[in-house]
């Protein structure tokens, strides 16, 4: 570390964001538009008869000749399947209601059975939980 490094970090109580990378080329981009194709083919499908992953997978090696690892692939789909449930208007976006609550002045409580390990032995207790905001 530097004397510049520590001079930036007692001038600012945040530290500078860190540089973004531009996206690195990966082995399934030019398969992109096949996975896009059967992802898009089963919004309509019967949820029984949609490809699974595992089946996407296999059709590029089989069919493409595709060299891509499962794991690149898997990755890929993962993340591209909710993108395309909202463009086709299928799953909403994401939401979120804020919640603002002054210290104290609200809470939050459960109870249930949970089951724990006691000296060897399973046994069920009584949780309650109360969390103030």
């Amino acid at each position: 570390m530097t004397w510049r490094t520590v001079r930036k970090a007692l001038d600012s109580s945040w530290p500078e964001p860190g540089k973004k990378l531009p996206p690195r080329a990966t082995e399934v981009d030019c398969y992109k538009p096949v996975i896009d194709e059967t992802l898009r083919e089963d919004l309509d499908a019967p949820r029984k008869q949609r490809h699974t992953v595992t089946r996407i997978f296999h059709l590029l090696v089989e069919e493409d000749g595709a060299d891509v690892s499962y794991g690149v692939a898997c990755y890929y789909i993962a993340a591209r399947k909710p993108e395309l449930l909202v463009e086709s208007g299928k799953a909403p976006l994401e939401a979120f209601v804020p919640q603002n609550h002054q210290p104290g002045h609200e809470a939050e409580v459960d109870f249930g059975d949970v089951t724990i390990r006691l000296a060897g032995e399973l046994v069920t207790c009584y949780l309650f939980s109360f969390r103030l905001s």
